[in-house]
């Protein structure tokens, strides 16, 4: 499945818009990732224990779009974007969406 942030996707028109698509994940650090984080965010810089968390939240909440844009009979999903927020102080939830279509190959 092809996913991008595009509107148009070069070589391709679009047949058939089978609307919105998105996939979500709400995810938690535990108790060792939280005292390791406040530990590195006294000393600053990059709090990688955070940074992992969300680039496998990204991952999975794309994953889960892709699959949600498959069971709607699509081939590719445009427009995708990210959206984040954080519930409570210590979960944060991503969300994956986009316009899940139906692309041809363009004519020649």
């Amino acid at each position: 499945m092809l996913v991008t942030t595009t509107e148009n996707v070069a070589g391709h028109s679009v047949r058939e818009v089978r609307g919105q698509c998105f996939g979500v994940v709400v995810r938690s650090r535990g108790l060792a990732g939280n005292i390791m984080a406040s530990l590195r965010s006294i000393i600053g810089g990059e709090i990688k224990e955070y940074t992992e968390m969300l680039e496998q939240a990204r991952r999975h909440a794309t994953d889960r779009m892709v699959a949600n844009a498959a069971l709607m009979g699509a081939n590719a999903v445009v427009m995708m974007r990210f959206d984040s927020s954080e519930m409570g102080n210590t979960m944060s939830e991503i969300v994956a969406y986009g316009t899940a279509v139906v692309l041809d190959p363009a004519p020649h």
